[in-house]
């Protein structure tokens, strides 16, 4: 798998055959990017489970945290990790433990290890590096466009508006691939490149 650019069809493909999702990394504070997608994911009928040491004996959205994957004790078809690129191994080694095995690995935005991803692909889980789900399900169902960004999905009728628990069709055709001129400076800007 080419983890620089992810067709529309295996981003597509994920989101629509995952049902629970646990967030490694998923914080209370209202303010974090990690509460907006999990309380996004949640509202888009995803069965949710946030993982935090830090956080147990919390509940997000009504959800109890739990301090590891393995104390999740059901199956989960996709683990989002919301952590730094240097904590992504444990997280996939901790992964790899659980029976069955997740479906997907996910590393959110700023989030790659390549030999982790390698080592999931290994025993048959997908990978997703430097994305986030949320963004990725708002492009495909043209929600994200009523927002006025650009989502580079065509269609001549508008999306329906979501209500809890609704999950949107992901299947509209998208145009070019998930880069832009803006993202691409933004990489080179952050790595120091020119």
């Amino acid at each position: 798998m080419n983890h620089d650019a992810y067709p529309d069809n295996y981003i597509r493909g994920i989101l629509n055959s995952v049902k629970s999702i646990a967030m490694v990394g998923a914080s209370p504070v209202n303010v974090r990017p990690s509460y907006f997608a999990f309380k996004y994911l949640a509202q888009r009928g995803y069965d949710m489970i946030p993982v935090n040491p830090g956080h147990v004996g919390k509940e997000l959205l009504g959800k109890p945290f739990v301090a590891s994957l393995s104390d999740i004790g059901r199956p989960v078809d996709m683990i989002d990790i919301f952590r730094n690129s240097s904590h992504i191994m444990p997280v996939v080694e901790e992964a790899l433990t659980l029976d069955p095995l997740p479906k997907v690995i996910w590393m959110q935005l700023g989030a790659r290890d390549d030999a982790a991803a390698a080592k999931a692909e290994s025993v048959g889980i997908k990978v997703v590096m430097n994305r986030c789900p949320k963004i990725e399900y708002g492009r495909l169902s043209s929600e994200i466009s009523w927002m006025g960004v650009n989502s580079r999905t065509l269609s001549s009728k508008r999306a329906p508006a979501p209500t809890q628990g609704m999950r949107l069709s992901l299947n509209r055709m998208s145009v070019g691939g998930g880069d832009t001129a803006a993202s691409d400076r933004a990489a080179k800007n952050k790595t120091g490149q020119s």
